[in-house]
């Protein structure tokens, strides 16, 4: 079959993965409102592409906190890679170096910071932190992840509880025996209750920033309030995030809340923007909407099970190419000619 769209491999993983692990990757929190609501929201917006502006020769590169990636779509961190792909995390780092843009490793990584870090040297590779009750457990993490050359520390805000992923408690949801979250082991046996932290408030930024150089961008931001405290409390990004609507259901779609966040931060922090995301052009509209970056998950996961470290490329390539089709067509040469003057806020 055909790859021709990022569809096309989510129908792929849908046949061909177990049927938990499956349902693991696609929950979402309740009655998936919200998961739902992160792609139809993009439908809703239309653009108001110019003509005759010479797109003969394209430049799609971007810069993230002063590294410049080749366009402007990462990898957000997402648990579990073994379960797509018995090669995992380390496939996911060796595709975004070959792309050139950056991976985001997650705490709940089924391999180590060590392995992925030695599978793609010289990667850009951000790594996700949950704050758990085990706080020497959080503080070692983060210094490996520094001493190892992970260039960002991002913190996921949004996650004190677990979402109710109903497929998720129907399965019994758990890793199979030969799958470890290799980073936290020991961590999870000093732990018998939930490891995450519900106490974590906006002073913990501050406990990090004691213990790490690293920048530090907040996750799961989604109004006014929280842009305003993230930019009080010294973060260098935020990632408009709903946490692909696993969390709390009815919430906001993510480029909906984007618009709100962009206007709060006025520029003093990159906002960047993950959730929906399934298309070349939903990269433009997010662009048009002040994000400097979008982030994708369960597509990372979908291109993992096609075809691990080859097959993620694919599904970069198809949305680079995409983003490079839909800036021509919309009028655009370089991404520093997208701006809010492309799509129409009145669709929102």
């Amino acid at each position: 079959m055909a790859m021709v769209c990022l569809s096309d491999f989510e129908a792929y993983a849908k046949k061909y993965l177990p049927k938990m692990a499956w349902d693991y990757f696609a929950a979402g929190a309740d009655d998936c409102t919200t998961r739902d609501e992160n792609i139809l929201a993009y439908k809703r917006i239309r653009f108001r592409p110019r003509m005759l502006r010479d797109v003969s020769v394209m430049d799609i590169r971007t810069k993230i906190l002063g590294s410049e990636i080749s366009f402007p779509v990462g990898i957000a961190p997402t648990g579990f890679h073994q379960l797509a792909w018995p090669d995992g995390e380390k496939s996911t780092a060796r595709a975004a170096r070959t792309m050139n843009t950056c991976y985001i490793a997650s705490t709940y990584s089924t391999c180590t910071l060590e392995e992925i870090s030695a599978a793609a040297p010289g990667g850009l590779r951000w790594f996700q932190l949950y704050i758990h009750r085990n706080r020497a457990a959080s503080q070692q993490l983060v210094r490996r992840a520094e001493a190892l050359g992970f260039q960002g520390l991002v913190l996921t805000a949004d996650l004190p509880y677990t979402g109710k992923r109903r497929d998720d408690v129907r399965n019994g949801f758990r890793l199979p025996p030969h799958m470890k979250v290799k980073n936290l082991e020991r961590a999870f046996e000093v732990c018998k209750v939930s490891p995450l932290d519900p106490s974590v408030t906006w002073n913990d930024i501050y406990w990090l920033r004691s213990l790490t150089r690293l920048p530090i961008i907040i996750k799961g931001i989604l109004t006014r309030e929280d842009a305003e405290l993230a930019v009080k409390h010294g973060v260098q990004g935020i990632i408009v995030s709903n946490h692909g609507g696993r969390q709390l259901d009815e919430g906001p779609a993510t480029i909906d809340a984007l618009v709100e966040v962009v206007e709060a931060v006025r520029g003093r922090v990159e906002v960047y923007v993950d959730g929906g995301v399934r298309k070349g052009s939903d990269v433009l509209k997010a662009l048009a909407l002040g994000a400097k970056c979008v982030f994708i998950g369960r597509p990372a996961l979908w291109g993992l099970a096609y075809k691990g470290e080859e097959g993620l490329q694919d599904v970069l390539r198809i949305l680079q190419d995409e983003f490079c089709l839909s800036m021509a067509l919309a009028g655009c040469a370089s991404v520093s000619e997208i701006g809010q003057h492309l799509v129409q806020l009145s669709k929102l």
